[in-house]
């Protein structure tokens, strides 16, 4: 008589792997993040990818600012973290970010769900959030499309893609596909890229991926969703982990859309941020590093509304502005 199946892999009890291959996925996640309520911002669901069910969320000012120079509401596309293996457009962190990007920046925030691992190891994620993109192309370029994306409020032309983590690591493979104009989604453009302490890997670790654990993450935390995200077999130097491995693409002689990259200065994941802006500069791209002395992962989604979060938003609007032509 065979034994039981047992846990191998297990994400904080919200994904377990079995030995058996079966996966057990809760909807519980106890996150102890009340829902903020902000009056200023209406917000849907949509179906994005019927073949796959993804929706996505749109949030939307209910007016322009008055201080706005501009006439029509800019685009973030917001691809959310959690390790390829965790979280949805509805965790409580997420969606309260989105609204303080909707609020901060005066724009329509589309924020899609993408398949997860171990389910869907990548590239899934990072083809959902290329299918995002097409979404709202479409949206744009039809007249039956979305009455919040075409309806004249939006200004497609000022679209930008930010990623907290893993969604900083899609955000950065959609730079590399996207490439610089955009020309493949116009009337879509897309004007800049902005990756929150990218969730990057490599088998040699970084000086602080060896640091003390933080308070929300550790290193056996990372490798545990390297191991159920990347293609089985894979390592952490896989081309979708890291972007300098020794079977990546040379994105030397890709031509890209300017990127900024945001870390906290006590992040694990400090070092892959940083070692990544310095070899895009190396390489003549438009990237603009920028540390936040003392603050951990997830500083700005898991406290959107803090004195360091306001910064942040202050960072977005002037990268914005910046790369707005």
């Amino acid at each position: 008589m065979g034994s039981l199946p047992h846990v191998v892999e297990d994400c904080g009890g919200i994904v377990q792997l079995f030995s058996d291959g079966t996966i057990y996925r809760s909807n519980d996640i106890g996150f102890p993040v009340p829902i903020i309520t902000d009056q200023s911002i209406v917000f849907k669901d949509c179906l994005f990818d019927k073949t796959n069910d993804l929706h996505l969320r749109l949030y939307k000012p209910t007016s322009m600012s008055p201080s706005s120079p501009a006439k029509k509401f800019s685009v973030i596309l917001f691809l959310h973290g959690g390790g390829f293996c965790v979280g949805t457009r509805a965790w409580p962190n997420f969606h309260n970010c989105c609204l303080k990007l909707a609020s901060g920046l005066n724009a329509l925030v589309v924020a899609p769900d993408y398949r997860l691992a171990p389910e869907h190891r990548l590239p899934a994620a990072m083809e959902d959030g290329f299918s995002a993109l097409q979404w709202l192309q479409a949206q744009v370029s039809s007249d039956e499309g979305d009455a919040w994306v075409n309806g004249g409020e939006v200004d497609c032309d000022q679209v930008f893609v930010m990623g907290d983590s893993s969604g900083g690591n899609i955000a950065h493979h959609l730079a590399v596909r996207v490439g610089a104009g955009s020309t493949g989604l116009a009337p879509v453009r897309v004007r800049g890229y902005i990756l929150m302490a990218p969730f990057f890997g490599g088998v040699a670790r970084t000086k602080s991926e060896e640091g003390p654990s933080e308070q929300l993450l550790s290193l056996e935390i990372l490798d545990r969703f390297w191991r159920l995200s990347v293609p089985a077999g894979a390592s952490r130097d896989h081309p979708l982990a890291n972007p300098f491995g020794p079977g990546s693409l040379n994105i030397e002689p890709v031509a890209l859309d300017p990127i900024l990259v945001i870390v906290g200065g006590c992040e694990l994941l400090r070092d892959r941020g940083e070692d990544y802006a310095r070899r895009l500069k190396e390489m003549g791209k438009k990237v603009e590093y920028v540390e936040f002395e003392g603050k951990q992962h997830g500083f700005f989604t898991n406290d959107p509304f803090s004195e360091a979060s306001e910064e942040v938003i202050q960072d977005l609007k002037r990268f914005m502005i910046e790369n707005s032509c």
